[in-house]
């Protein structure tokens, strides 16, 4: 079964990440949201206790995800700001503990260098940097760690207040930004085949931006690195359908499988059984697996 390339031209497809190899040709990695946060725009808090947010990541390995992604700041301006050692102090235990029971790949989400390195020693694979390396030393802790390393489109970045953002063409903008980011990361020492890039939907950006990025992905993807979407009941959709929190999931897992078809490789979600079932049904209609059960299709 050859199955259709969708997505030709991935700077190094096939990658061992952590103890996990994907083909990224013909696979979609599945990331698991898991916030040590009190504000968290979407689970508000419930994963914030050290045993919450460890059970939460276990049980999304459990679900089927490839890969879980630990965080102790989140992105939005409305909050108050916290000292590095606080937000080591949050992700760090649970980065321990969830190294210590499963092979998963783990990824830091994270726009400090001293909280990336912290994460990397105690067991993460993956710098998930939603300010695309700018802050000084990230992306030489990235390179001296041997990280892997998200590379996030943003404006202003984590905490930072942008009013109304604008551009002049959203995709443009957004896809040289990566290209630059990219470049500066690989100055830095960080091999190519440790980059992963993300357009960052809604991050700095009203719904019409992020359904412009979705609809036209593939001038993301063509940059050539495995592409992150991170739509998971995002604003964007929420707005589209008129749908508050937690009356997003099936809107997320259309744009997601959008996003697939348009190259994307790594989804990052909230809902994990959901997506879990949307991916692999796409990928086998793709020709990329076969059915996970024998057929009983008798006629």
């Amino acid at each position: 079964m050859s199955g259709e390339k969708l997505s030709p031209g991935i700077i190094s497809p096939v990658r061992r990440i952590g103890r996990r190899e994907f083909d990224f040709e013909r696979q979609v990695a599945i990331m698991a949201i898991v916030n040590r946060t009190p504000n968290s725009f979407h689970d508000q808090g419930r994963t914030f206790a050290l045993d919450s947010a460890v059970s939460a990541a276990v049980k999304a390995v459990e679900q089927g995800a490839d890969w879980v992604d630990i965080g102790g700041f989140a992105f939005s301006a409305a909050q108050d700001p916290i000292e590095a050692a606080e937000e080591i102090e949050r992700v760090v235990p649970v980065i321990t503990r969830v190294r210590a029971a499963t092979d998963a790949v783990i990824s830091v989400d994270t726009h400090r260098p001293e909280v990336a390195r912290a994460a990397v020693e105690a067991g993460a694979d993956v710098i998930n940097d939603t300010n695309g390396l700018r802050e000084p030393g990230m992306a030489e802790v990235a390179a001296e760690t041997g990280a892997a390393v998200v590379v996030t489109h943003s404006l202003g970045g984590p905490g930072r207040r942008v009013l109304r953002p604008s551009y002049a063409d959203v995709v443009a903008e957004v896809a040289a930004y990566l290209r630059e980011r990219v470049a500066y990361a690989l100055k830095a020492g960080v091999g190519p085949d440790k980059i992963v890039i993300d357009p960052g939907h809604d991050l700095n950006k009203n719904t019409f931006h992020s359904l412009e990025l979705t609809r036209r992905l593939e001038e993301i993807t063509a940059i050539g690195y495995p592409t992150l979407v991170a739509l998971s009941n995002k604003d964007f959709i929420g707005e589209t359908l008129d749908r508050p929190q937690g009356q997003r999931t099936e809107g997320t897992i259309a744009a997601n499988v959008v996003s697939i078809l348009k190259g994307a490789r790594i989804l990052r979600v909230h809902d994990v059984a959901a997506t879990v079932a949307s991916v692999r049904m796409t990928e086998a209609v793709l020709g990329w697996r076969g059915p996970m059960a024998p057929s009983h299709n008798l006629a």
